[in-house]
């Protein structure tokens, strides 16, 4: 897939909801890109300020703008929080429909990054990935977080880092995330980290 190809779809869904007022950021591979490897993403996560309640309203008009990927596509998003939809382009797009305080906080600290010529897109902080891979708790995120603390390094914040995923491992109650994270920040040598 080329790039210009996803970050068409990524300016179209930013200027949808730029234009809709819906607090939001991109999250996932897009993020990736900004802050770790560079690597091939063939879809577009975006947070949005949803809280609870408010589902319906937040889903609606962007299913009356775009197409949904699934039948029923609106009930599922209210059921699991996340839409899914495509671009006009055809690229897939899933919304997670944010409510926990760590996701409002990580849209606020989001900031705008020009990966290229005409794409200026809003991603969430370095640190928010993390947090957000980290608590995924997958092998392909663990792989995502190495490159992001090998790219970024010390300029990290990591008293943020364990202050927020602390927090939202007790929801999990996997407390072997924390240790992970550990563990891959002192095998790349970061000296700065007090374990």
């Amino acid at each position: 897939m080329q790039k210009s190809k996803l970050f068409d779809a990524a300016n179209e869904i930013q200027d949808f909801l730029l234009k809709n007022r819906i607090k939001f950021c991109f999250i996932g591979g897009l993020a990736v890109i900004r802050w770790g490897e560079i690597r091939l993403t063939r879809d577009i996560d975006v947070c949005l300020l949803c809280g609870f309640g408010n589902e319906e309203k937040i889903v609606k008009p962007i299913l009356e703008n775009f197409t949904p990927r699934i039948k029923d596509a609106e009930n599922f998003a209210i059921n699991n929080r996340v839409l899914l939809i495509n671009s006009h382009n055809n690229i897939p797009v899933d919304i997670t429909l944010s409510g926990l305080p760590f996701e409002e906080k990580m849209i606020q600290n989001a900031t705008y990054f020009e990966f290229t010529k005409g794409y200026s897109l809003l991603t969430c902080s370095a640190e928010d990935l993390i947090i957000m891979k980290s608590f995924s708790n997958r092998y392909k995120d663990w792989a995502d977080v190495e490159s992001i603390i090998i790219r970024q390094g010390k300029k990290l914040d990591f008293d943020y880092i364990f202050l927020n995923l602390e927090e939202l491992v007790k929801i999990k109650n996997e407390p072997e995330i924390i240790a992970t994270l550990k563990r891959i920040i002192n095998e790349k040598g970061i000296n700065n980290f007090k374990s």
